[in-house]
């Protein structure tokens, strides 16, 4: 009862200020990195349980990299600095003491598109049971916030290449600094430069039994047949492998409307050394009657990778399927 109501505030609040903001005239953009939270709370709290709480909320380790990143950077401000230009970071957290209790959440509240997040509480100990009574939804509301303004930044510059569609009959909204790599008769590699390495998607169908039998080992051969078919490396007789000495993430799922096979986890290369993370969905088209599959993986050795993964899967998440 107690988290019904709860979750009853945060909707309410959560709706009031979405019905205020159409009333206000002007507020500014928002900013802040891709995945970045600021964190509003006294420098005593931070320092305490509360801010040890908050930190393994909101910093749960992104799956599937091969060294272990947060899932969201917090960004720690005083109470004191939090004015002006502060309130338009696009994701704030901000605990208060207050003697109304409770965790609510509004919309764009100091700027556009922001998420807002205000937890009061007479001490530490009542701030932390709203926290973590809300850490679940309030992940996911961000998660949504950044997908949301990811495609925005990805929409300034879009793609006008039919590569996929003209192939695979599929459309992906991508940057136009995706270039195709590789087009063949069942097969489409696009791929992105970045310093010191390159970001890339493929894209290839299946028969509609390819799937059959033990499925967690059929997707990885499947992985590595086709990795060895197109996806070369450097040396002579190298080519695309799953990792096999980290366990990948297996997850049912939709995309596009279908059911789909999520799996996450570290690529490399036979006969070489690169490795790097990948993200694959296979997906049953039981209309057609064929598997389509689709993958998103970095290489960039000396730079960090969440966030290039969070882009290719927000691409990946744009899929349609026209023909």
């Amino acid at each position: 009862m107690k988290r019904a109501f709860l979750l009853f505030l945060v909707w309410l609040s959560f709706s009031c200020k979405n019905e205020a903001n159409k009333n206000r005239s002007y507020v500014p953009e928002s900013s802040g990195n891709i995945n970045y939270v600021t964190v509003v709370m006294s420098q005593g709290d931070w320092n305490s349980t509360l801010g040890e709480k908050v930190k393994e909320g909101l910093q749960k380790i992104y799956e599937g990299l091969p060294l272990d990143e947060p899932q969201f950077s917090l960004v720690y401000m005083n109470p004191n600095s939090f004015s002006g230009f502060a309130r338009q970071n696009r994701n704030i957290v901000w605990f208060r003491k207050d003697s109304l209790e409770g965790f609510r959440m509004s919309q764009n509240q100091f700027a556009k598109p922001q998420i807002l997040a205000t937890i009061t509480g007479i001490d530490v100990e009542s701030q932390a049971f709203y926290f973590k009574e809300n850490t679940d939804l309030l992940k996911r509301t961000i998660i949504e916030n950044e997908r949301k303004e990811k495609l925005r930044r990805i929409m300034k510059s879009p793609t006008t290449e039919k590569t996929l569609l003209n192939r695979l009959g599929i459309e992906l909204i991508y940057p136009s600094a995706y270039k195709t790599f590789k087009d063949t008769t069942n097969f489409v590699w696009i791929q992105k430069e970045v310093q010191k390495g390159h970001l890339n998607i493929i894209a290839y169908t299946l028969d509609e039994k390819a799937l059959e039998g033990t499925l967690n080992k059929r997707i990885l051969n499947i992985r590595d047949s086709i990795g060895k078919a197109y996806v070369p490396g450097r040396l002579k007789g190298s080519y695309l492998i799953t990792e096999r000495a980290f366990r990948p993430y297996y997850y049912r799922t939709e995309l596009d409307g279908k059911q789909a096979y999520l799996t996450k986890g570290t690529w490399e290369v036979a006969n070489d050394f690169m490795a790097g993370p990948f993200v694959n969905y296979m997906i049953q088209d039981t209309i057609n009657r064929k598997i389509l599959a689709i993958e998103g993986f970095v290489f960039a050795p000396t730079a960090k990778k969440r966030d290039y993964m969070f882009e290719l899967n927000t691409i990946i998440n744009t899929l349609k399927q026209v023909d």
